[in-house]
């Protein structure tokens, strides 16, 4: 059984690394001092924008009542996005414990891709890691981009920083309680909920992308966030023939030239 989890990890790994490679992302890690973090990193540009990527859950649960026994994502379609986007600087981060050896990560625990996966550690975690990048295009602008449960951690990223200019989530997870209730899963009171920060981000330019066949994350999880952060600056659009875990990185190029913006009020005329 070690020999054959080994055997897994590798070829997620190498499936990883056949992403990255093309675009140019080289694989770094980064200690924040609560987990060590896997990263993919193309910084060519330092006096431009910064466009940070956020992996979804990945493998967390191998059935509705089992956890998985490590959280990296099989397909890493986060990475897949990153890899798709021609930007001079792009981060791709992996969620606390995918990709990471446990060795190197002993804090690393079935609570933290399970009920715990959206706690304020691992918020305060991924966000110290977009802070160390954000160090390497000084005086620069963040722009987040979260699929599935990374699409949580880029809102509550968001709602701790100053610099974010845009949000775009893909199938993003932005109500897990509404999205708990809807599968009849367990409630998770150590996690924070995206929505209940959606004032905080509301005059952040975002844009949420649902798939019009998603099960999992429907597109009336993203419309109930932008009916709750306003409609000035967020956006709601439902992407035909795509479900949760379907191919986004063949649609992302097209997706991520519809740029987030602000409408105008009466008082920018003036």
């Amino acid at each position: 059984m070690a020999a054959l989890a080994a055997c897994t990890e590798l070829d997620r790994d190498a499936h990883a690394n056949a992403l990255a490679e093309p675009a140019h992302l080289q694989r770094v890690s980064v200690d924040t001092g609560r987990f060590v973090l896997t990263a993919y990193s193309r910084i060519s540009q330092p006096d431009k924008p910064l466009r940070v990527y956020i992996e979804g859950d990945g493998l967390a649960w191998l059935s509705r009542t089992m956890p998985s026994l490590d959280p990296t994502p099989r397909e890493a379609t986060g990475l897949a996005l990153a890899a798709q986007d021609p930007a001079p600087n792009v981060v791709y981060l992996a969620r606390p414990c995918q990709f990471t050896p446990k060795a190197t990560n002993p804090r690393c625990d079935i609570s933290y891709w399970t009920g715990k996966r959206f706690a304020p550690e691992v918020i305060e975690s991924m966000n110290d890691a977009v802070s160390h990048f954000a160090t390497l295009t000084p005086g620069q602008s963040v722009e987040l981009v979260g699929y599935s449960g990374g699409g949580a951690v880029v809102v509550l990223i968001a709602a701790h920083r100053s610099d974010v200019a845009s949000i775009r989530t893909v199938a993003g997870n932005l109500d897990d309680e509404f999205v708990n209730r809807l599968h009849d899963v367990s409630p998770m009171p150590e996690s924070e909920n995206a929505i209940d920060v959606a004032a905080q981000v509301a005059g952040i330019p975002q844009i949420h992308f649902s798939g019009a066949g998603d099960a999992v994350v429907p597109p009336a999880v993203a419309a109930r966030f932008v009916k709750a952060t306003g409609t000035r600056c967020a956006r709601a659009m439902t992407v035909p023939g795509v479900s949760h875990d379907g191919d986004w990185s063949r649609y992302w190029p097209v997706l991520l030239s519809i740029g987030p913006t602000c409408a105008a009020t009466a008082s920018d005329s003036k």
